[in-house]
């Protein structure tokens, strides 16, 4: 699919290979930090190991002129959904264990409602991107609404059981819930603004749009919540 580079700047492809970089380089810290777990369970390390593998692979593809279909002359970046429909879901997985850090039998519903709600706001968002006219916004409605659904799951109930620990967990729960938050938020306004919707940012502005917040969202996420984790002190 090497047609595909007519349609990207140089200027794109340098920032997917950036962005590349980035997520194998945070790939290796994790690795290196599971070494000296420091009282973190090991699945919190392999998914913030995993999902800079998964990312980056499927930037990696869109780098290289792949990843993507032309939809009525626009590119629509499917490598991106294929990326966000595994990542997200870790993301929140892994928000989830550190609001139950303390918690000895976590709750699998809490768990699965966050999964189950954020592919549906991955599904839809990629059906609102090959769509056209008033259905490209009403898929986009649909994708908001499950993204309501998961803000009020991790502000709601996950937060009253996280408040049910010791004061330094929950604090590390909040800090990493308003995290999440603020740069998840930010992903429906970049893309409504660009091509995908109403055109305001360029290509290029999109894609440095979704290069720079899935690098906090994603590695700088992990290396916060486990940063904080492994310096937890009770009591």
């Amino acid at each position: 699919m090497k047609h595909l580079y007519a349609f990207m700047s140089d200027i794109e492809v340098t920032l997917l290979w950036i962005y590349v970089g980035v997520m194998f380089t945070g790939a290796a810290v994790f690795a290196i930090w599971s070494m000296r777990r420091k009282g973190v369970p090991r699945v919190e390390y392999f998914i913030a190991f995993l999902i800079p593998v998964w990312s980056g692979l499927a930037y990696m593809s869109m780098a290289m002129g792949q990843g993507a279909v032309l939809v009525e002359g626009q590119l629509v970046y499917f490598a991106r959904y294929l990326d966000w429909v595994v990542t997200t879901p870790l993301l929140l997985t892994a928000l989830a264990l550190t609001g139950m850090h303390q918690v000895k039998k976590k709750d699998p519903i809490i768990i699965a409602s966050l999964i189950v709600a954020d592919v549906i706001m991955i599904s839809t968002g990629f059906i609102a991107d090959l769509s056209s006219g008033v259905m490209v916004y009403t898929w986009y409605l649909a994708g908001v609404t499950a993204f309501l659904v998961i803000l009020w799951i991790i502000w709601v109930p996950l937060r009253k059981m996280s408040k049910k620990q010791d004061q330094s967990v929950y604090k590390v729960y909040l800090i990493m819930c308003g995290y999440l938050t603020f740069f998840w938020i930010s992903y429906p306004i970049a893309w409504l603004l660009g091509p995908s919707g109403l055109e305001i940012t360029g290509q290029s502005g999109d894609t440095l749009l979704f290069v720079i917040l899935p690098i906090f969202s994603k590695v700088g996420f992990s290396l916060l919540d486990l940063y904080q984790l492994r310096h937890l002190k009770y009591g």
